[in-house]
């Protein structure tokens, strides 16, 4: 072997061995990697299964948040409720006593046209404020009361027309022969004054609302059209969520300064199980509401006659006193005459030339053309007292307070 020989042969020993060196550390080192590798792999695993339980234990914790704090609302929203039932009732008592006050001096001096108009005025403000402190019984969770007598249609529409504040814009078309039952007469004139109270507040002072009472296959309809804006859709799909509640109203969420008329309509209607809409157009541009009364609320019985009397006499006896002397043949001829006698002078008859129906009991006295005008202090008394007369056909006296499980 030659030494060139030689010194190849140990160059590649060295390179071997090198070579092989290189292998061994490569193979620890890759050794080395697979083991850090797991032990990271094993730490991840580990936060990733400590995140999931932060997580979870997050979510447990906003859970039971959200739980207390609905708890927190609801016990604050009924104690809240409670404090303003124990107060309304209060209120509600204070208006029934102020009511009878009225009452006593309307018989007392009822003889006093000017003062006759001031008690009416006084009367019709504080029906006003029984109708808005019965709205916020019902949201309280309070009751109505409940009646003993039945009322007709027609009535709980007047009912409800003397609750408003411009209830002279307010005309009544249509008639039917069904009464409400004793128990809804109370919630629809609620209602209907809600309604009527939105219909004028958001109409141009001065334009008519009217009520029109039809009767249809599933009952009776009480149909209220205004003149004014109109509503848009998200107006439009609040209204309908409040009018048909599918939970308690919270009082927080009729805002400030709170708007209770949906609110109130909604609960009665679910109560005592007719409808209330305002989805639809009024011939007028404006809104048409809709209150639908079926027939389990309706009843063919006709409400008891009216007996004139207290208030009602002396608004009779007053308008009687204020009409001038009528010519020889007499302006109200009695009920039985002779069927073959001439029309009186001074009867109404219609544009046909038949006799007008008049009621049994005159609201108020209507003078012919040809009298002397009436004062302006005397019409209103005059125009107060025959509604307040038609008010209280839809709402006696003899309605109680009823249980609070009804």
């Amino acid at each position: 072997m030659t030494f060139a020989q030689s010194l190849l042969l140990w160059a590649l020993v060295v390179v071997a061995l090198v070579s092989v060196g290189a292998v061994l550390r490569a193979r620890t080192t890759n050794i080395r990697l697979r083991r850090q590798n797991a032990d990271l792999q094993g730490e991840r695993d580990t936060l990733l299964r400590q995140r999931d339980d932060l997580h979870a234990a997050h979510s447990g914790v906003l859970h039971r948040h959200a739980m207390e704090l609905s708890e927190v609302r609801k016990d604050a929203e009924e104690e809240t409720k409670a404090v303003l039932k124990a107060a309304v009732r209060t209120l509600q008592g204070l208006a029934d006593e102020q009511q009878v006050v009225v009452e006593k001096a309307q018989k007392k001096y009822g003889d006093d046209p000017q003062m006759l108009a001031d008690l009416m005025a006084i009367d019709h403000a504080n029906s006003q404020f029984g109708r808005r402190a019965q709205g916020i019984a019902v949201l309280c969770g309070g009751w109505l009361g409940r009646r003993e007598t039945v009322a007709s249609v027609f009535d709980v529409a007047r009912s409800a027309q003397g609750r408003i504040r411009q209830f002279d814009r307010v005309r009544i078309n249509g008639q039917v022969n069904f009464s409400v039952v004793s128990k809804a007469v109370e919630p629809v004139a609620v209602v209907l004054a809600e309604l009527l109270a939105n219909a004028t507040n958001y109409s141009a002072p001065g334009t008519p609302v009217e009520i029109n009472i039809q009767a249809v296959p599933k009952g009776v309809c009480l149909i209220v059209d205004d003149a004014g804006l109109g509503m848009g859709q998200e107006e439009k799909d609040r209204a309908a969520a409040l009018l048909a509640p599918q939970a308690a109203i919270s009082l927080s969420s009729l805002g400030i300064p709170p708007q209770f008329g949906f609110a109130v309509s909604g609960m009665l209607a679910a109560r005592y199980g007719f409808r209330v809409s305002v989805d639809s157009v009024s011939p007028y541009g404006g809104v048409r509401a809709v209150v639908l009364l079926p027939d389990e609320l309706l009843t063919s019985d006709a409400p008891p006659p009216a007996a004139v009397g207290g208030h009602e006499a002396h608004v009779s006896e007053f308008a009687r006193r204020q009409t001038p002397a009528p010519p020889p043949t007499p302006l109200f001829p009695p009920a039985a005459q002779p069927a073959p006698a001439p029309q009186p002078a001074g009867q109404v008859t219609t544009a046909g030339g038949l006799p007008k129906r008049r009621r049994k009991s005159p609201v108020s006295a209507v003078p012919s053309a040809d009298l002397a005008p009436v004062p302006s202090n005397e019409e209103t008394a005059s125009r107060l007292g025959a509604f307040q007369r038609g008010t209280r056909s839809g709402r006696d006296t003899t309605t109680m307070e009823g249980p609070e499980i009804q």
